[in-house]
């Protein structure tokens, strides 16, 4: 061949290269599945279920039968655990990184160590993240890649990823506000949900023009428990020529679920639960046909996978094996009958717990946690800090503010405002009772944003005491808490704005309860916390 005619051709492939992801063959049409394995919400559970090592191996099986293998991650991978804490999120992406992910998209919980490690982690993760409306609101542009394009030999299939907007106040919002609580970054957010629509829209015509043969959202945004008009069945219901979204935010297992688009035709949701239940597989047939199922049932593990997990563990085991203390009753997070969640919509031993160790550590009238920050049982027997850290993995700092009682009420209010539905800013409280009328509509008015504004209508909440007294709310309280609540505005708690801040982030929330149970338990929590369902701290009306 001509030297030219040489460089020519090395040119024209050397574009092909940049604009698609190409994975060969020696026929041109496919002969065989093309399939893409998923993941969700694994929030650090390494060796849970399935773990990774057996999800590495089940790709690699996979990839004797076909080439065409993708492997994509849901987000709310890199925080859950104290691994992801400890090293802030790389253990979890050198993990990753091995067995080899081809997508992945940043859930709400890949903000959880600040925007700046996140953009570190971004460049750590081998394909980086990807989310079509995350965007800097100083230059009008996306921070990520809005799409992914894989060419499988003559098919074309678009990833497109999309992360909810709760992002804004379910992550630390002060992450995406300038040093003058001004929202430099943006979900496409709004009251409706049309600005989240659009953007998805427009980028499915985007890569429609570029001549895709099929269209997938890689999506965090949940179905059920969550902003139901930032919903995966919303998007599905107000957009157009998606084939299929792969979910997570909301934890749940769906194999299948066929919602109808604006047209009228069908689109398959999937979500894989969470910490690897289930793997997701999504299958094309060389006919054409789409698939999803979930898989459980898998034995074999992967070697260098497994020797990598092991690495990541052992550098931090002599300080996670520190034994704290010991347990006489089971903590719990779910309702000991149904074996449900309930410390997102109900009192819990745990909630009880944790709210004293603020309360009595920081010295305070009263103390809350939001539901969403308690994410693991404390069992029975000794435990160690490990265990404390998979209970309470956020890392977050504990402030105490003054605020006046009308401020409590209206945070109570807000906690109340989704029940029966589950909801992370439900609140625990200590020092404290409270009623939930829950025949009484919630009347919470937020902003686009999801943050309080104010209530316009009747309260819900009712007969709040403070250490057994009607609470005045116009009295001025001491509240102890995380400053993910009560400094930065989580879940939309925005109510103790300007508060005053009587002690400011001197110690982590990991600190007070150890304190609390070595200084104030004497190392043994007891009888006290016997009780699942708590000490009547929270009465609901049902």
């Amino acid at each position: 061949m001509h030297i030219y005619q040489l460089k020519i051709r090395q040119l024209f492939l050397a574009l092909l290269t940049f604009c698609f992801i190409f994975i060969p063959n020696s026929a041109w049409a496919i002969q065989k599945d093309i399939i893409i394995l998923y993941t969700n919400d694994v929030h650090c559970g390494i060796e849970d279920n399935l773990g990774y090592t057996k999800l590495a191996q089940y790709k690699e099986d996979l990839q004797q039968n076909t080439p065409y293998i993708a492997l994509v991650d849901a987000g709310d991978a890199i925080q859950g655990s104290p691994i992801g804490k400890l090293s802030t999120g790389e253990a979890i992406i050198n993990i990753m990184n091995e067995i080899g992910y081809d997508f992945a998209i940043p859930g709400n919980h890949e903000f959880d160590y600040g925007m700046d490690r996140f953009l570190i982690l971004n460049d750590k993760l081998s394909c980086g993240y990807y989310s079509s409306n995350l965007v800097n609101t100083i230059t009008g542009k996306n921070l990520l890649p809005a799409y992914k394009i894989f060419q499988f030999d003559d098919k074309k299939i678009a990833l497109i990823g999309v992360t909810t907007p709760e992002t804004l106040n379910s992550s630390t919002p002060a992450y995406f506000q300038d040093d003058k609580g001004n929202f430099i970054y943006s979900f496409n957010e709004d009251a409706t949900g049309k600005k989240l629509y659009t953007n998805i829209q427009n980028t499915v015509d985007t890569v429609q023009k570029l001549g895709v043969d099929y269209v997938f959202l890689v999506a965090h945004l949940g179905m059920n428990g969550i902003t139901s008009r930032w919903s995966s069945l919303a998007v599905a219901q107000n957009t157009q020529c998606i084939d299929a979204i792969i979910d997570g935010h909301s934890h749940e297992v769906i194999p299948t679920f066929i919602a109808k688009n604006k047209q009228g035709k069908n689109v398959l949701i999937t979500q894989t639960g969470t910490k690897l239940q289930n793997i997701g597989k999504l299958t094309i047939t060389p006919q054409g046909e789409i698939s999803t199922e979930l898989i459980n049932d898998l034995t074999k593990t992967n070697q260098k996978t497994t020797d990598l997990i092991n690495e990541e563990k052992n550098k931090y085991a002599p300080l996670l094996n520190q034994i704290i203390g010991t347990n006489t009753v089971k903590l719990t997070t779910n309702d000991p009958n149904t074996n449900t969640r309930l410390v997102r919509n109900g009192e819990t031993n745990l909630g009880d717990f944790v709210t004293d160790t603020y309360r009595i550590v920081l010295n305070t009238d009263v103390a809350i946690c939001n539901g969403g920050a308690i994410r693991n049982e404390l069992p029975i027997g000794d435990f160690s800090y490990n265990d404390i850290l998979t209970t309470f993995p956020f890392g977050n700092m504990c402030v105490v503010l003054e605020i006046t009682g009308q401020q409590l009420l209206d945070a109570l209010e807000m906690g109340a405002s989704r029940y029966p539905e589950e909801f992370g800013g439900f609140m625990q409280i200590s020092g404290a009772t409270y009623t939930i009328n829950s025949k009484i509509p919630s009347s919470v008015i937020t902003d686009e944003k999801g943050n309080f504004i104010k209530v316009d209508g009747a309260y819900r909440v009712q007969n709040v005491k403070i250490n057994g007294k009607d609470l005045d709310l116009n009295k001025k309280y001491t509240i102890g808490g995380t400053s993910y609540i009560l400094k930065f505005a989580g879940n939309g708690m925005t109510m103790f704005k300007d508060s005053p801040i009587l002690q400011n982030e001197e110690l982590s929330e990991t600190d007070v309860i150890i304190e609390y149970i070595q200084n104030y338990l004497n190392a043994t929590i007891g009888n006290e916390y016997a009780n699942p369902y708590g000490q009547n701290r929270i009465i609901i009306i049902k």
